[in-house]
């Protein structure tokens, strides 16, 4: 029975199965915010819900029973463990955001297909550097917000009047979102030299902050494929050594078959 379903577990069908179903069930809570659908089909998507839940409890239950206390070392087993664990929570007044982080099954995705769990593990990976590099942001931002609340908060309350509204505003300039005709020329209509700030500023914080965050985020991406290849020509070697030591032990075998033949013919 136990080896049933191991060989269950790991099969790659099983894996399909359950991914299937989370994308159809990323499509039903799509579905759930729609008034006119559920007005028509609410019996059968809250249904197909309960089956969801249903399905994603016995896989945990079939997994824990496979891997038993391996199951909890697992980051990744206990990330999908906690998400049905809230599903099962009823989704009543009392317990209203349960039902909204229902929706948090779908990040369940990021377990089953490797090539999404390889990405995430290489961005968790680099959250010291992207912490540094963070930090390193946030005070270019102090810097210029408390610059250009002093320097264009009389003229301009509205974006530049409080430390926290320039913030926001030298954000909205970081993204580039209307940053030229929304907010620096008017500045400049009354500050003629206000692009000396507001430039530096994109530099800064758009170009240069932004790309380091890239590049620390593809040298991960790079360090997990030579890991991967290294992995894998680990696994060459061990396959050709194994080869090899089967190879000798047969070239022995037809000597020592060999041996007793001419034996047995002298005899």
């Amino acid at each position: 029975m136990y080896r049933s379903i191991e060989s269950l577990v790991k099969s790659s069908q099983f894996q399909s199965f359950i991914i299937g179903l989370i994308i159809l069930n990323g499509i039903s809570m799509g579905l759930e915010t729609s008034k006119t659908i559920m007005s028509s089909y609410s019996s059968f998507i809250l249904t197909f819900d309960k089956f969801v839940i249903a399905i994603f409890t016995l896989e945990i239950a079939l997994r824990i029973f496979v891997y038993r206390v391996s199951f909890f070392k697992d980051p990744w087993s206990l990330f999908d463990f906690f998400i049905v664990l809230i599903s099962l929570f009823p989704a009543n007044e009392s317990f209203a955001i349960f039902r909204i982080l229902r929706v948090f099954r779908l990040f369940r995705l990021i377990t089953v297909v490797p090539q999404m769990r390889k990405i995430v593990s290489a961005l968790l990976s680099v959250i010291p550097g992207m912490l540094s590099i963070m930090a390193l942001m946030s005070l270019i931002f102090y810097i210029f917000a408390i610059m250009a609340t002093n320097l264009y908060g009389e003229n301009f309350p509205e974006w530049f009047g409080t430390l926290g509204d320039s913030f926001y505003t030298l954000f909205q300039v970081m993204t580039l979102e209307s940053w030229s005709m929304g907010i620096v020329r008017p500045v400049m209509e009354q500050h003629p030299y206000a692009w000396l700030f507001f430039i530096p500023f994109i530099f800064l914080a758009t170009f240069v902050m932004i790309n380091l965050i890239v590049a620390v985020i593809v040298d991960a991406m790079a360090v997990l494929k030579t890991e991967e290849e290294s992995n894998i020509i680990t696994e060459v070697k061990g396959s050709e050594n194994s080869i090899h030591d089967e190879i000798k032990e047969l070239k022995s075998e037809i000597k020592e078959l060999k041996e007793f033949l001419i034996n047995k013919k002298r005899d």
